[in-house]
């Protein structure tokens, strides 16, 4: 049997990747089914009742307005000062228009597939990164702790062939499990839109780049999952992993924003790792400097800096190079025992 075939048996095996698996499972369907209940088909019925309900209150806020302006005017004519209770011309000039009182405003929400699935593609990546990072940092890190790495090298003494092998079995796991879920995950929400949302004006070109949004999500993926074996290997420990998982959130999300507000960098969330996870999946993310406004001078417009999913891809690249690269320098220049 070769050695790829037995990690992937080896991975397939492990409690920690059954009950993950579990979780996942189980989290992604409460999601899913939860979602559902919260959405309403719009019947012509339904429709109907909205744009009654909003002419009513219309109808009731000109009544409303009218009664005023008739008080305001006994009160002015008695001599009374009006302008501070009802405003200059009695109010005259506010007279509530049709346009204020949309329709839209009183009906139930109603998913759309077209607008609101990629949001949940960034949800099912999330979910599944954080699957492969546990389980990938799982897979090797208890190899090294209970000294089973040693063990399979002593079969297989081939050091970066042994630690390859295993991250190949990982990347498989995860990019199987990813398309798998991620396919149930679309037709699971195309059915929700279908019968209890909408799925209108889905073209050619919408798929297209629902496809190009599962592709980051399948990239994002993979990239976390080696991260985390990675991190795993270079510490010989899960626990390594997790640490420095946690250490970079708390630098980038919490340290680096205060050290940028401090300082008063212009476009401080450019160096922050959560912007360009977001401009993956957005395609961009555009920041602003709203120091740079002149309210004085009139309306806001302050300086802007986009930052795109070309940037993201350099950045998350160079991240897993380096990972992965320091994970097999140090497995071959190690004391194994």
């Amino acid at each position: 049997m070769s050695l790829f075939v037995t990690e992937l048996r080896r991975l397939g095996k492990r409690r920690v990747t059954r009950l993950m698996l579990v979780l996942l499972v189980v989290g992604l369907a409460t999601v899913a089914t939860a979602f559902s209940f919260s959405s309403e088909k719009l019947s012509p019925a339904t429709v109907a009742a909205a744009e009654a309900k909003a002419n009513n209150n219309y109808q009731n806020s000109v009544k409303e307005w009218q009664r005023s302006v008739s008080e305001c005017e006994a009160a002015a004519a008695r001599g009374d000062n009006t302008e501070e209770r009802y405003g200059p011309n009695c109010g005259k000039d506010y007279q509530p228009q049709p346009d204020m009182f949309e329709a839209n405003w009183y009906l139930p929400y109603q998913f759309d597939f077209r607008a609101e699935f990629p949001m949940f593609i960034a949800v099912f990546a999330a979910s599944v990164a954080l699957f492969g990072f546990i389980v990938g940092a799982s897979f090797v890190g208890a190899e090294w702790n209970t000294g089973g790495m040693m063990n399979l090298l002593l079969w297989r003494p081939k050091r970066l062939t042994v630690l390859g092998t295993k991250l190949a079995a990982l990347l498989t796991t995860v990019l199987g499990l990813t398309v798998v879920l991620g396919a149930l995950w679309t037709a699971a929400f195309w059915l929700i839109a279908s019968q209890r949302g909408s799925t209108a004006k889905m073209t050619a070109g919408v798929w297209r780049s629902i496809g190009l949004d599962g592709l980051r999500a399948l990239a994002m993926t993979l990239l976390v999952a080696a991260i985390g074996f990675a991190l795993a290997s270079l510490g010989r420990h899960t626990a390594m992993a997790l640490g420095a998982a946690v250490g970079i959130f708390a630098v980038s999300e919490i340290g680096i924003r205060i050290a940028v507000a401090v300082l008063g960098v212009q476009f401080g969330d450019r160096y922050v790792l959560s912007t360009y996870a977001q401009s993956w999946f957005l395609k961009q993310a555009e920041l602003f400097d709203y120091h740079t406004c002149q309210f004085s001078q009139g309306a806001c417009e302050p300086a802007t800096y986009m930052v795109t999913w070309q940037q993201s891809a350099v950045v998350f690249g160079v991240a897993l190079v380096g990972a992965v690269a320091a994970a097999f320098w140090t497995m071959r220049r190690r004391d194994i025992s």
